[in-house]
């Protein structure tokens, strides 16, 4: 009789599905905090937006770091210390009296956490474990981090209405120190530790030494990858895709439906709900990912969020109406499933290396996200409502459906040479 091991691969997916769940958390409070800060401490949305933006900089500017950081240091430390930083950054606001103390705890503290745990670290997880499976595992590992943060929304929005949001951040925080020690334990860092391959290669391939320091490397990856063209547009694609998801929606749906009279909790609990669709959505995205050409699926997934955004202005009412349930369960299914065909372009043209050059991709993603959080937030301060914002944003989710759409198949050519060793500028390209 023949028994079948199950391959650790799955043990690390697992334990990284969890980590990404626990760094969630923090993502979650902006929306049911801007009210509540504005409220006790007289700032203006604009002023707290701009702490929420600061955070979503840093979030993506950090992930390129971190995957290099990753690759010299190892998962585990890298995780872990961004783990604890999440959790001091969320505690300390506790004790906070003045807005810049909240631009450094949510923006700079928050933001290097989340930020050396963002889709980056799925891309090396999933590149380092997974061979076959990969776009799957992306999909699944992409709904832990996105759902993760949407599905915390109805718990933390009970604690700010009931205990006030002091509790609230430091649940947070205890969330984030209690997966420290299962990746302290769990958190494997290569198949070949293990004398095992990639599930699903048929050889041990020995770890890729990381010459060189961090930085260098991932500034390197940039500066041979911002030479190609499909760069630039799936950066430019990435960046229109965080402003119309974290940046706007994540940020600013919650305060714009109690504008129309909901209460927060009910629209919290929406806002998690797109959270439930998006795990469906971005799984299947990853099932379709190693199935289809992923240029067609950003294009589809774009054109669609596109669409949906330019109608949300006239669902939104002081009750939850069948219209705005529709909503949810459309746009909570393309949330986040742009990444899995987005991770794969970036290893389609960028070959090992892909998962740096995805970290400066999704920065992109992230700069978007931040711009459109204070855009956002200035709309709704000078116009006293959101309706610009939702227009602007749908009819840039079209735009990235045709920059998706000019992305070419390299046709059998061999991806984009990048920096192996940086250490005295050693870059190679291949375009």
């Amino acid at each position: 009789m023949i028994r079948h091991r199950l391959h650790p691969a799955w043990l690390v997916a697992a334990v990284a599905f969890v980590a990404l769940v626990g760094a969630a958390g923090f993502r979650a409070t902006p929306s049911v905090l801007l009210h509540p800060l504005h409220a006790e401490f007289g700032w203006p949305l604009a002023t707290i937006s701009a702490a929420v933006s600061v955070n979503l900089m840093l979030y993506g500017l950090t992930a390129p770091f971190a995957a290099a950081l990753m690759d010299r240091f190892g998962i585990r430390r890298v995780v872990a210390g961004a783990l604890v930083l999440v959790a001091v950054g969320s505690g300390l606001t506790v004790a906070m009296t003045a807005s810049w103390q909240l631009i450094l705890c949510w923006g700079v503290l928050v933001g290097l956490g989340t930020g050396s745990m963002a889709l980056a670290f799925v891309a090396t997880v999933t590149g380092r474990w997974f061979v076959r499976r990969r776009g799957l595992v992306t999909g699944v590992l992409t709904a832990g981090g996105a759902a993760g943060q949407l599905v915390f929304l109805p718990l933390l929005a009970v604690l700010v209405r009931d205990h006030g949001w002091r509790v609230a951040a430091l649940v947070v925080a205890g969330a984030a120190l209690a997966v420290v020690p299962l990746v302290v334990w769990l958190l494997r860092e290569h198949p070949a530790d293990l004398g095992l391959p990639a599930y699903g290669a048929t050889e041990v391939a020995p770890p890729a030494s990381a010459a060189g320091g961090a930085a260098a490397r991932a500034v390197g990856a940039l500066a041979v990858a911002a030479r190609t063209r499909p760069f630039w547009l799936l950066a430019a694609g990435f960046a229109i895709c965080g402003a119309t998801t974290n940046g706007l929606v994540g940020t600013h749906f919650v305060p714009a439906a109690h504008d129309h009279g909901l209460p927060e909790t009910t629209a919290a609990g929406l806002l998690a709900l797109v959270g439930v669709f998006d795990i469906v959505g971005t799984v299947a995205s990853g099932w379709l990912t190693d199935r289809v050409d992923s240029r067609l699926l950003l294009g589809a997934y774009y054109a669609l969020r596109g669409a949906s955004l330019l109608v949300l202005p006239s669902l939104f009412a002081g009750t939850t109406e069948p219209s705005m349930l529709v909503f949810i369960v459309f746009y909570g299914l393309d949330w986040v499933a742009t990444v899995p065909p987005t991770v794969a372009l970036c290893r389609e043209y960028f070959g090992a290396s892909g998962a740096v050059v995805f970290g400066w991709v999704f920065a992109a993603h992230q700069v978007g996200a931040a711009v459109a959080a204070t855009g956002a937030g200035l709309v709704r301060d000078q116009l006293g409502e959101y309706t610009v914002a939702w227009y602007a944003a749908g009819a840039l989710s079209i735009g990235a459906a045709g920059l998706s759409l000019l992305l070419r198949r390299r046709a059998g050519k061999p991806p984009v040479a990048l920096p192996v060793a940086v250490g005295r500028r050693a870059w190679s390209y291949r375009g």
